[in-house]
């Protein structure tokens, strides 16, 4: 396939881009910067502007497109600036894709869709899954609605299917070996303190196999996939000890339903992306995470990684 990935420079978007190649398919990454991404063909191009969005679908014919690009962290920019740019942006991207005839379009939206962070939330079920009513709590969250309805309004309307996906937080792989990640903590302080992952309950995903998820998603039917969205996250949890014994004192909304997320189960329920596409995340921070990182803030998180599991990222 010809594909083009928008938000190609960010932190998903590079890894999207990796696996599409290395899958085989013929990137074209679109993005406002470059990021020197191998083996794929990069036009800087400002996605606020629909003409230069249509020329370069005209240009490129793409039989699928991926967006990921917008303002990717809650409160990293004004309100108003997160709402109207992510709407934006993904309404000119997906119109450009429907009138250019692309056969496939993922978009990119978030778990924060259901609304928790918010003091008053609470989980309607847990494991939480894709039928979860919405309930967002600010614009970043509010903006990500709107690009599933509208995801939504083009898979009625246009020949094409189109589909969205919710990425866990996700891990790229020079964060497993101690950068920032988006919140500006390490995954060993996060380990160290269920706090600071109870945040977003305790969710996470490798950008490798969130990479893989779109491989997945491109590869299926399309009747698995026309309006349809899926939770993407790990298939365990970003916490040393079980849900079931953090949620009281760290994440009090999700319910005593919580008491069933033993051992390393997740609160996310990535189980129709498994039933649906085959995909199956591969990765975990017991897999990728040093054992010495992890001891140097968080013994306990060491203890339960075996030397055997580890490795290189």
């Amino acid at each position: 396939m010809h594909v083009v990935v928008t938000g190609a420079s960010g932190r998903l978007g590079r890894n999207v881009c990796a696996a599409l190649v290395a899958a085989g398919h013929v990137v074209v990454g679109a993005d406002r910067t470059l990021g020197g991404l191998d083996g794929v063909d990069e036009r800087a191009i400002d996605l606020a502007d629909d003409r230069g969005v249509q020329r370069l679908l005209d240009e490129v014919r793409p039989d699928a497109l991926v967006h990921l690009a917008g303002i990717a962290v809650p409160f990293s920019a004004p309100e108003r600036d997160i709402l109207l740019t992510n709407t934006s942006l993904a309404h000119i991207v997906l119109a450009a894709a429907a009138r250019g005839g692309v056969a496939r379009v993922l978009a990119a939206s978030s778990p924060t869709v259901i609304g928790y962070g918010s003091p008053g939330w609470r989980a309607a079920s847990v494991p939480i899954d894709e039928r979860h009513a919405l309930a967002p709590t600010n614009a970043y969250a509010l903006s990500k609605v709107v690009i599933e309805d509208t995801v939504r309004m083009f898979s009625r309307t246009s020949n094409g299917a189109f589909g969205f996906f919710r990425p866990c937080y996700v891990v790229s792989p020079e964060e497993w070996a101690g950068a920032p990640t988006q919140q500006g903590h390490t995954i060993a302080e996060r380990l160290a303190d269920p706090a600071l992952a109870a945040v977003s309950l305790f969710n996470y995903v490798d950008a490798r196999d969130a990479a893989e998820f779109v491989n997945a998603w491109l590869a299926a039917p399309a009747a698995a996939v026309d309006g349809e969205g899926f939770f993407v996250g790990a298939a365990d949890s970003l916490a040393v000890r079980p849900v079931a014994e953090l949620w009281r004192d760290h994440a009090p909304g999700l319910g005593e339903a919580a008491e069933l997320l033993t051992g390393t189960r997740p609160v996310f329920d990535i189980g129709k992306a498994q039933r649906r596409l085959g995909w199956q995340p591969t990765r975990s921070w017991r897999t990728e995470l040093d054992a010495a990182s992890v001891a140097s803030v968080a013994p306990v998180a060491a203890s339960v990684i075996r030397p055997h599991e580890t490795r290189a990222s």
